[in-house]
């Protein structure tokens, strides 16, 4: 094992790849607070609606748990929305389009707030930050930026997420684990079977935003690009073109499921839990479920590297969520004092503990319980993979972006479009949305 340490580079890299999806910095806007505003102090017992998509560990258990021990005066229904993220973000359009106050508290991929923002969908929380003193330097910066907007702060982050290569170390020999996805996929294939496994690698590569990541590591670690710096589309290159074409060769080969079209992380993180798999390339949260004893067959036998490298190297998608309050609430003190402790210390280190869920607060990492929770935090395979990690195309109309990347590369899956003509495509249809 590394040590903890080694989490500064990372941290470093995230803060570069996460500050480019954000719109503006924080200026600590002032604004005035109703000084009968502490719920907190209030004998009035209040009931608020939290939404995020299925959390398959305890960590929203927990943090509900103990938010409401702490906070006897609110009541926090939890609320599951998709696992799909496309169709999460699509739900939440359609219930704040209507100005629905039947949500008070939601997460957000990293991509979202932004549009949430300009929108009028979500609630500015400078002024719940002033008042309450929250020290926001303490925040990884590119994760606290991800939610700024116009100057304000609309979204708290909640935790870092990288994509990362899992195997089951009583199957894989350390060795034998696959630097590169050539390597990955005769590895995949020696292994399929072994161990009671019935397939040799798991992914997310139903048409969702999920697609996107994956598409995004493939094409990235071969040296391609969506969109440059300057916002050009430079989608159609010799390096997208090698990146896809193995993304589709995996998808396509024997050692996924025959239906991985339909997967997304709740069928990939099953099957490999339930031993199906030596190989999955999933999120951090993958560990503690992997070590979960109520739900696992295969604690104590994973192991986590980067994910495989093309010509250019690895390349890890970069995300992770946030959390913000319906401008709508009726709630919105009682929100506040839940996104603060679920964002603050004490609810990023039960996230971290329970769900296996990366923080945005740095000194986490050097926790006792969260590195027994997560050992391979201070491991050097995490390390690599986080600063493995690029963004997704940062451009201000993303989930119109993200849809003609979903409906190209699933084409070319399914082989109705050849990745040349998908490539060709999204070009097209990019440009023409960015104009």
């Amino acid at each position: 094992m590394k040590k903890v340490t080694k989490f500064s580079s990372a941290l470093l890299a995230l803060t570069l790849g996460l500050t480019a999806c954000s719109s503006g910095q924080d200026t600590g806007t002032k604004e005035t607070t109703d000084k009968n505003d502490d719920t907190k102090k209030s004998e009035e017992v209040v009931k608020i609606v939290y939404a995020r998509g299925k959390d398959a560990t305890k960590a929203t258990e927990e943090i509900v748990k103990a938010f409401e021990a702490k906070y006897p005066n609110i009541k926090v229904e939890f609320r599951e929305m998709p696992s799909d993220t496309g169709a999460q973000h699509d739900a939440y359009v359609t219930m704040l389009n209507a100005k629905s106050s039947e949500i008070d508290v939601m997460d957000l991929d990293v991509v979202w707030p932004a549009e949430f923002a300009q929108a009028g969908y979500v609630l500015p929380l400078d002024r719940f930050i002033e008042k309450d003193g929250i020290d926001l330097s303490a925040y990884n910066q590119g994760a606290l930026a991800a939610g700024n907007f116009d100057g304000k702060q609309w979204a708290m982050p909640k935790f870092i997420d990288t994509g990362l290569l899992f195997y089951r170390k009583d199957i894989v020999p350390e060795e034998k684990v696959p630097k590169t996805w050539d390597e990955l996929l005769t590895a995949a294939r020696e292994f399929k079977g072994q161990g009671g496994t019935q397939f040799g690698y798991l992914m997310q590569a139903k048409q969702y935003e999920g697609l996107v990541c994956n598409a995004i590591e493939f094409i990235a670690a071969y040296g391609g690009k969506i969109v440059d710096e300057n916002n050009n589309v430079v989608v159609n290159s010799p390096e997208t073109i090698k990146g896809l074409k193995k993304l589709v060769e995996i998808a396509t080969s024997d050692v996924v499921p025959s239906n991985i079209t339909t997967f997304t992380e709740p069928e990939s993180h099953t099957a490999f839990i339930e031993g199906q798999s030596p190989f999955i390339r999933n999120w951090p949260y993958q560990y503690a479920l992997a070590n979960d004893p109520e739900q696992s067959k295969i604690v104590d036998k994973v192991g986590v590297a980067p994910l495989p490298a093309g010509d250019k190297g690895s390349a890890a998608a970069l995300g992770g969520w946030m959390t913000a309050i319906n401008a709508y609430s009726k709630n919105k003190e009682a929100a506040w004092e839940f996104v603060k402790f679920m964002t603050g210390p004490e609810g990023q280190k039960i996230s971290a503990i329970y769900g296996g869920l990366a923080p945005t607060l740095p000194e986490l990492f050097k926790d006792e319980e969260v590195l027994k929770a997560n050992p391979f935090f201070a491991e050097q395979g995490f390390v690599d993979g986080l600063n493995a990690a690029v963004p997704r195309p940062v451009v201000p109309n993303y989930p119109e972006v993200s849809e003609i990347i979903q409906i190209n590369v699933s084409k070319a899956i399914a082989g109705q479009i050849t990745v040349e003509e998908a490539v060709a495509n999204m070009e097209k249809e990019i440009k023409a949305v960015m104009q």
